[in-house]
């Protein structure tokens, strides 16, 4: 499968976020069907073509009014999914190492989710924050409900702080119903906020899946020389030779992250680091794989 995945700088060079979307999910539907282990892929086997003497009462009427083609639908407690995707646009996002940043890799993986969700008849909703919740569009599934989750995620990233409890909070009033929550994020915040929102999530029974977005050269500090270093949100600057601080960053951001993932671990949530320069595919192979722990 894993030669089927396709290069994200080839994806990441397409313009319309729309596009990307389609093509890693349709990429990834390719590599699934090639694939022997077939169990994986149950999230879209949902769907699939009539077929002379399929029962009628299975047809999505509902997909055929909107396709023109018949489907029969499978898996049927799978369906009517409320899922939120929390999506952080705060100035950290902005930054990238090479031809696209985290803001832009992360939205690519937002959109994919969005259409992987909308494609099986799920109700997907979203929620952009930084320092404060920045734009709201409900959970729903109706006509043009993607076109209205791709437009607010066209919002550049342009937040001063991370506060994704704030958005955490906000969408546990939201979904009434036990749902599904997926947060992409940096994760660049203090760890009792994130894990307080978690587990206030958790507690009101939703399924959680957390995303941290990284850039290649966050992960390694790979730069060329003594150089002066800016904080994207609050502007602060340090002149400072990645030689010489690389071991003591390295060893704190491994702390930062570990305790990230123990804060997911405590509630249940299922959590993937995605670095900028892997495949997009990943988020959803990540994704399909908590669902299927979930049934």
């Amino acid at each position: 499968m894993s030669a089927d995945l396709m290069n994200p700088k080839v994806v990441m060079s397409i313009r319309s976020l729309e596009m990307r979307a389609k093509m890693v999910v349709d990429g990834f539907r390719t590599g699934l069907n090639k694939s022997p282990r077939h169990g994986f892929s149950v999230e879209f086997s949902e769907y699939r073509p009539y077929a002379q003497g399929d029962d009628p009462r299975f047809l999505d009427w509902k997909l055929y009014a909107r396709t023109d083609r018949s489907y029969i639908r499978l898996f049927e407690d799978e369906t009517n999914l409320r899922c939120y995707i929390v999506f952080d646009i705060s100035r950290s996002m902005s930054f990238g190492s090479g031809a696209y940043t985290k803001h832009d890799y992360a939205r690519t993986v937002a959109a994919s989710l969005a259409w992987l969700l909308n494609r099986q008849g799920d109700a997907v909703g979203l929620t952009t924050f930084d320092e404060h919740v920045r734009s709201i569009v409900p959970a729903r599934y109706r006509p043009g409900q993607l076109r209205r989750l791709l437009v607010t995620l066209e919002e550049p990233a342009s937040g001063l702080d991370t506060r994704p409890g704030v958005a955490l909070e906000d969408v546990a009033q939201r979904l009434r119903k036990r749902g599904l929550v997926i947060l992409i994020s940096d994760m660049l915040a203090p760890i009792q906020q994130i894990g307080d929102g978690l587990r206030l999530l958790r507690g009101c029974l939703h399924d959680l899946v957390v995303f941290q977005i990284l850039d290649p050269a966050e992960k390694s500090l790979t730069f060329d020389g003594p150089r002066l270093f800016e904080d994207l949100e609050s502007g602060k600057t340090i002149y400072a030779d990645p030689e010489r601080i690389r071991g003591e960053y390295l060893q704190q951001l491994d702390a930062h992250n570990l305790a990230i993932q123990a804060e997911c671990e405590a509630v249940g949530a299922s959590w993937r680091q995605l670095i900028t320069d892997e495949p997009l595919e990943l988020a959803l192979a990540e994704f399909l794989q908590a669902r299927r722990q979930r049934r």
